[in-house]
C-alpha cells in the first residue's frame, strides 16, 4: 500500500473523530460553543487539524450531520430490525408470539417492538446525540446547504417505516409515518428537554404507547 493509499483512511478516521467532538460540543455548549479551535482540543488533535478537513463551519456543521446520522442508524444492530411480515431477524415463539397478539398484526408488533427499543435507548444511552440533534435541526432552517443534508439522513429513516407500515397493513403508510414520527420526535423532545426529561419512560411504556397508536392506524 503506497503512502497515498493510507492517507484517505487517515484522513476518514480523523474526520470521525473531528465530528464526533463537533456532536460532544454541541450538546454541551450549543451552537455558539462550536469552532474549529474548540473542535481540536476536544478532540485532542493539534490546532489546524479540524480547519485542514473541514475549512468552513458550514463543512463543519455538515460532518456533524453525517456523523448524526451514522451513529443514530447505529442504535440499532441488523438483528434487531424486523423483516418483512413478521418480527426481528431470528425471532421464533415466546416474547414475539406474545407480542403479535397486541394489534393484531405480527409486523405491527415487531414495529412496536423496534421503535420502542430504539426510543429507549437514545434516551436511556445516548441523550448527547439528541440534544445535538436539536441544535443541528434548528441551525438547519436557516442554512439551506445543511438543510439538504439534514433532510437526506431523515429519508433514510422515514422511507423504510414507510415500507414497514404497508407491510402492517397501513393504508395510507406515508400519512400514518409522518404521525408516527411526529410521536417519536415528541417523545424524544420531552423526555430529554421538555417537560418530562427528569425521568425516562421504560421500554414496556413505549411499546404500550407505540401499539396503541399503531393499532389506531391500522383499525381500518
Amino acid at each position: 500500500m503506497t503512502a497515498r493509499d493510507d492517507h484517505a483512511p487517515a484522513a476518514a478516521s480523523r474526520l470521525q473523530l473531528i465530528a464526533d467532538a463537533a456532536l460532544r460540543l454541541l450538546a454541551e455548549r450549543g451552537m455558539r460553543g462550536l469552532t474549529h479551535r474548540a473542535v481540536d482540543e476536544a478532540a485532542g488533535l493539534p490546532q489546524g487539524s479540524t480547519s485542514n478537513l473541514a475549512r468552513t463551519r458550514a463543512a463543519l456543521l455538515a460532518a456533524a450531520v453525517r456523523r448524526l446520522a451514522e451513529r443514530e442508524a447505529a442504535a440499532l444492530a441488523p438483528a434487531e430490525l424486523p423483516v418483512r411480515g413478521g418480527g426481528p431477524k431470528g425471532a421464533g415463539t415466546g416474547a414475539g408470539s406474545t407480542a403479535a397478539r397486541a394489534t393484531g398484526s405480527p409486523a405491527a408488533d415487531a414495529l412496536a417492538e423496534v421503535l420502542s427499543l430504539a426510543l429507549h435507548r437514545y434516551l436511556s444511552g445516548h441523550r448527547e446525540l439528541l440534544v445535538a440533534r436539536y441544535e443541528l435541526a434548528l441551525e438547519a432552517t436557516r442554512r439551506p446547504e445543511l438543510r439538504e443534508i439534514y433532510d437526506r439522513a431523515g429519508r433514510g429513516f422515514r422511507e423504510p417505516l414507510v415500507a414497514m407500515l404497508a407491510t402492517a397493513g397501513s393504508v395510507e403508510p406515508e400519512r400514518h409515518a409522518l404521525s408516527l414520527v411526529a410521536w417519536c420526535d415528541g417523545v424524544l423532545f420531552s423526555c430529554t428537554a421538555g417537560q418530562f426529561h427528569a425521568a425516562v419512560p421504560d421500554r414496556a411504556a413505549l411499546r404500550t404507547s407505540c401499539r396503541e397508536l399503531l393499532a389506531g392506524m391500522l383499525r381500518g
